[in-house]
This record gives C-alpha cells, structure tokens and sequence, in this order.
C-alpha cells in the first residue's frame, strides 16, 4: 500500500526547496494541495507519463496556477519526461518549469494557466469538448471518448468574475464529467479573505446547477478520493469539491498565514518544517520507496494499452468514423480543404455582392461549416448580429433531464443582414441523422466564451469560433491573449467594427481595438473589405493552426471592389488599383493609399477624383496588417514601393500606421459620436474628398 503522508510531502519539500532555490515563488498552495494531489493522480486520474497526449487521458488543469510546483512535483514523480534538474531550475530562463504552467512547454501541463479564472474556463472548454465527440463518435460498447476534466483552484479563481461566467454555463449543459476540486484555504496575498470574500460558495455553485460535495478535509488524502469517487458517479451535473485546507501545510510558522503565499519559506523555517513533517533528506532529495509509490509508468501503460484496443476494434467496425476522429484530434483539415476555400473565394469574387463584411462573413461560413463538421460557433447573445450561425449549424441544446447532447436539432435561423433586433428569418434544413448542435448561445459572456474557446482548441477535435462587438473584445482580451500565447486556433468574430454602427454611440464604436488587437503578439487581425476579402480571412483563419485569429467586421454595407487578381489577399496587403484603372496609363505613380475595410471604397473614390486632376495614385488594401509583416522585403518593397509618399485611411486610431512610412493618415484619435453612420463619415472627415486632399497635401508637403 502507498504512503500517502510520504507521498503528499514529497510535495511539500519539493515546492519549498525549489522556491527557496529561485528565490522566487509560492510555496503555500502546492503544500496546502498536496494530500488532494496524491488523492487525484494517485486514485483517479487516467494518464500515460510515457503519452502525455493520448487522445482519451483524463485532462487536468491547475486553475490556480501560481501553485505551478504542485504539478511540476507530480509530473515528475510519476514518470513524466520532467527531470529532476528542471526542478532545480524552477522559473529560470529557458527550462520547463516556468512560474506559471505553460502548455507544450513542460509534458503533462494542458493549458497555460496564471491569470486565474481562466483555467477553470479552460476546464469548461475541455469538458465541453469531451461531451460533445463523445455524442458524435462513440458507438454501443464502443466509447472511444469517456474521460473526465478535473480541475485545482483557489479564491482568486472564485473572486475573478470569469469562474461565475464559464462556471453557470458548466451547470446549463449538464458537463457531469467536469470536476473541481476548491482548495478553500482562506487565504490570498493581502491576508485573509474574510473582509472581502463574504461568498456562500457552496450555495452559489448549487444555484448555478452544479452537485457540491463537502466541505471535507482537504489535507486528508482518503477522504478527498472518496470525494473524488462520488463525484464521478454524478450523471447529469459538474461537481464542486470544497477542500478545506491549510496554506503552507508543514510550516511551523508560516502555515495559515499570506507569509505561505507568494515568498520563499527562507532556510531556517525550511529546516523546522523538515522535522515537524519528519522529512529528514536533503534538498531535492526524494526516498525511492516514495517514487516507486508514486511512479504511474507502468498503470499508465497499461491503462492507453486498453483504449488502444478499443480503439481498434472501434475502427474495424467504423473505419470511415475512426479516420475522421483521428483528423480531427490531429487538427488536420479535410484533404478537399484548399479546394472548398478556392470554390469559397472565387464565388464571391464571381458574384461580387454589395453587402456588410458581416454578413461575407457569414456567406463564406455557409461553405466552411458544411465542408468542416469540426467548426463548432456561437456568439454571446448576438447571433442576429454577428451572423456566426448557418443552416449546417444548429444550435448546441441538451437535455433537461438527462443533461445528454440533443441531436438532430433544427438549425438555427439564418439571420438576414441587420441589427440586432431584426426578425429572425431563414429556411430550416434539417442536418444529417446524429449531428450535434455546432453554434453556442453563450450568453452575455463575452470574457467566459473566449476562454472556453481556449479551452475547446486545447482539447482537441474541433475549431471554435465565437462572435461579438468588436468593443466588446476588451473584455475577452485577456483570453485572446492566451490563445496567441499558446498558439491555439481560435477565430473571433467581431462585428460593428467602426463609427459605421451609427446610433448606438461612442460606448458601441470602435476606436482603438483594431490598433490594439494588432499589439498582441501572433495573433493574425483582419479587417476585409469586401466578400472575397472576408472569405480569404476565414480561408487564412481555418489554416492558422498556431495562431488565433480576429475577424474585424462592418456593419454597414461595403461595395465589392473590382479585382485582377485574388491570389495575393492572403499575403495580407496587395495592390488593388493603379492609375492605369482610372484613366492614367503613363502616368507615375505620385502616391500610395493604403485602406482596410470599408474605407478600401473612400480610397478608390479618392483616387478617381485625385485622376481628374492628373494625379496617379496606387490604392493598396491591406485587410492584416500582421500578416503583411510577416512577408518578404522584396513583396512588401513591391506593394509599397520606397520613395513615394503613403496616406492611410482607416476609422480608427492613427498611431499603428505611421509604422508603413506614412505622410499622413485619415483616422479618429478620439471617441465616436451618437448619429447615423453617413452623419459620422462626414463629421469625422471620412469622405473621398477628404482623403483626396489629404494626399495632395501630402504631395505639396
């Protein structure tokens, strides 16, 4: 039988000793933790050390990521490729063990967890994920997809609006396999919590629909696994554990205090913890009768070798079913993917309609979603808006009763373009027998479903995207942030991109987000201006398997913009119009427009009026921005050549374009007003004639 005292304060030594060698750290929680570790990855979790990425492992996630060296420890005592030098090198340059966890960086870490909130999301996410293939894939005694999501968080997770969020959508689709596990320890870097974190959480998680266990004692392994073992014979609801726990369990002197929190214990109170825990070895050193008592390697093995076989015998009898899975898992599109987008976008080139980029958008969906079963949308209470739904996509329902996917359900009506209080209109097409819904009603929860986004992409086997307003993005922003951390394929749709939304005002319109959503590092922005633009977009979007992506989309509706050629949008920015188009054959080129979006139109009307004076000008579309950067010098030299004056014209603000060489640039450096959108352009000095005498100012300049 394994020692679990042994087991948990190996734990406990190995968060003190490698905090106290970075000298930096939180040592608290993963000591505080350790009994409800030993309890989960030494009773429950299902997990190959050998296979950290075996399609049917249960899934993990450290909501409270400031713990990280609970989980360091416990990867590396049972089996994973994690070192004991990694441990030793805790929070330093270069090694797998960072401050917080980050995924495909230290094996057997799923999610990049820190600002807190967000990992329970994650946990959502990848619950969702595994209900959801679990309705498409698994068939009569063959379950290929039945594993749990377990989760550790702490107060600040509870705290973080985004728990209250993801967590009450947790219990609406009955995601009885997802199980949290609190560690209610009272206490957070100011002190204990009491005067400002007053919340009944056991009642507020029951309201939320969830099946709540305890309070239990969370530093007594046997009952925390009993706990456990409830919780998952629990049919329809998530299930909260409430662990109550001590921070900095051992300490003589810091355990029950914020001194545990966020600081290394020191040398002297590391010594009287080692006797008051009788752990009598040295730093870094663990007894092998304690490895051997936690080493998961060979149960490990053991346990993937059985899936393997069902697998097989799964794919014997469902071998079309089987491939399909396997794809998807591996986040490979379907082999006919390049020719369904090349149909996409030179549909809408042929067509060449007159509509909102929001409504290309969802034009271009109507073709992915039926080419992609793995494309799963929603919108946080504004499909009529965003125009993320399509007659392939019915809305994601489950039972009442029994909490099961509900399939074969009706689409969702094909909203026609317009706001958001327009009649839903639209023909239902009644989906293949066995399809699950693929658009969520997330709700007015803007921050919740980018997470869950996140946390869908991680777990594998389908494409989220989600809609909102584009200002709205700033309170998803952290989770987009995540994303492009994690380099995870997340499309976001944002609508009612600009002052163009008219009446709705200054708190509607957006001003800085294109700029500031530019900022994010390996995040792919586009703002198109017409239906191939926009179907280009989401062409690009669907093949960024390493980087989210932000789809920026007008309300208002956008001419389509007379193309040569199309083969060059995907590069980001590309040559749209020379003088030649508008009468000027031999004239030199004496300027550069560069426009995204709706305003690509306010260039070409600019650049006419600028060609009945005689003066040649390029117009130069450049939906991304990021993806242009991305390009050789000798492209970029092409589009934009050197030496002649560039104005840039786009509604929103100026600062990010000066980056291009600009002598000017037509934008709003402040906030929108309250009018129809046509009142606004001109207000704001968005009319071609404006543009036009910016370049020639540009020109005498």
């Amino acid at each position: 039988m394994a020692n679990q005292a042994l087991m948990a304060n190996a734990i406990r030594a190995l968060a003190m000793d490698a905090v106290q060698q970075a000298n930096s750290g939180h040592p608290g929680a993963p000591m505080g933790m350790a009994d409800m570790a030993v309890a989960l990855w030494g009773e429950h979790l299902r997990y190959n050390p050998a296979n950290p990425h075996w399609f049917d492992r249960d899934r993990f996630v450290l909501s409270n990521g400031h713990a990280s060296m609970l989980i360091y420890a416990v990867l590396h005592l049972t089996g994973y490729d994690l070192p004991l030098a990694e441990l030793k090198n805790f929070r330093q340059l270069h090694g797998k063990t960072a401050g917080h966890p980050e995924v495909d960086v230290t094996p057997g870490v799923e999610t990049t967890t820190g600002p807190l909130g967000q990992g329970i999301t994650n946990a959502v996410g990848f619950a969702l994920a595994e209900k959801l293939l679990a309705a498409e894939f698994n068939r009569k005694n063959l379950a290929i997809v039945d594993h749990h999501t377990y989760a550790f968080l702490g107060d600040g997770c509870m705290m973080e609006g985004i728990s209250h969020e993801a967590c009450a959508l947790a219990g609406a689709w009955h995601l009885n396999k997802l199980i949290a596990l609190y560690d209610d320890n009272g206490i957070s870097i100011d002190g204990q919590v009491k005067p400002w974190f007053i919340d009944n959480t056991e009642e507020r998680f029951k309201a939320y629909g969830w099946n709540v266990i305890g309070p239990i004692d969370g530093n007594d392994a046997k009952e925390v696994a009993k706990a456990i073992a409830k919780a998952k014979k629990e049919a329809t609801k998530p299930t909260l554990i409430v662990c109550k726990t001590t921070i900095g369990k051992g300490s003589p002197n810091r355990a029950g205090t914020a001194k545990a929190h966020g600081e290394a214990l020191g040398a002297e109170e590391i010594k009287l913890t080692r006797e008051a825990i009788g752990w009598p070895y040295p730093a870094f050193e663990i007894p092998a009768d304690v490895y051997a008592d936690w080493d998961h390697k060979a149960e490990g093995a053991k346990t993937e070798a059985a899936w393997n076989d069902t697998f097989a015998a799964y794919a014997a009898a469902y071998p079309e079913l089987a491939a399909e899975f396997t794809r998807r898992m591996k986040g490979e599109l379907p082999k006919n993917f390049h020719q369904v987008a090349f149909d996409t976008v030179v549909a809408a080139h042929t067509k060449g309609e007159t509509v909102a980029s929001r409504k290309a958008s969802q034009l271009a969906l109507e073709a992915f979603t039926a080419a992609l079963p793995e494309m799963l949308g929603g919108s946080a209470d504004l499909t009529g808006s965003n125009l993320t739904n399509t007659k392939s996509t019915a809305a994601l329902r489950f039972d009442a009763k029994t909490g099961a996917v509900v399939l074969n359900a009706p689409p969702a009506p094909v909203v026609p373009q317009g706001g958001e209080d327009e009649a839903a209109q639209g023909d239902a097409v009644e989906p293949p027998h066995g399809d699950i819904g693929r658009h969520i009603n997330y709700g007015v929860r803007e921050f919740g479903m980018a997470a869950i986004m996140n946390g869908v992409a991680l777990h594998g086997g389908y494409i989220p995207y989600g809609g909102t307003f584009l200002t709205f993005s700033d309170y998803s922003r952290n989770a987009i942030r995540m994303a492009a951390l994690m380099k995870r394929r997340v499309v976001h749709v944002f609508t009612h991109d600009s002052i163009g939304l008219g009446e709705d005002g200054p708190t509607h319109q957006s001003i800085e987000h294109a700029a500031s959503l530019r900022l994010i590092p390996n995040l792919d922005v586009w703002r198109p201006g017409d239906t191939a633009e926009t179907a280009v977009a989401w062409a690009v979007a669907l093949q960024n398997a390493t980087r989210p992506t932000a789809l920026l989309l007008s309300r208002q509706n956008i001419a389509y913009a007379a193309k040569s050629d199309l083969g060059d949008i995907s590069r980001g920015a590309y040559v749209l119009s020379e003088p030649e188009h508008v009468g000027l054959k031999n004239k030199k080129t004496a300027a550069v427009i560069i426009a995204t979006g709706s305003e690509v139109q306010l260039a070409l009307a600019a650049q006419k009026l600028l060609a009945d004076k005689k003066i040649a000008v390029r117009v130069v579309s450049m939906p991304s921005t990021t993806t242009f950067d991305r390009q050789d010098l000798a492209y970029k030299k092409a589009v934009l050549p050197k030496k002649i004056p560039r104005v840039a014209v786009e509604m929103g603000c100026t600062d990010g374009w000066w980056k291009y060489g600009c002598a000017a640039v037509v934008g709003i450096d402040s906030y929108g007003e309250s009018a129809p959108a046509p009142v606004l352009f001109k207000h704001f000095g968005f009319t071609a004639e404006n543009v036009a005498a910016t370049v020639e100012a540009a020109l005498r300049d």
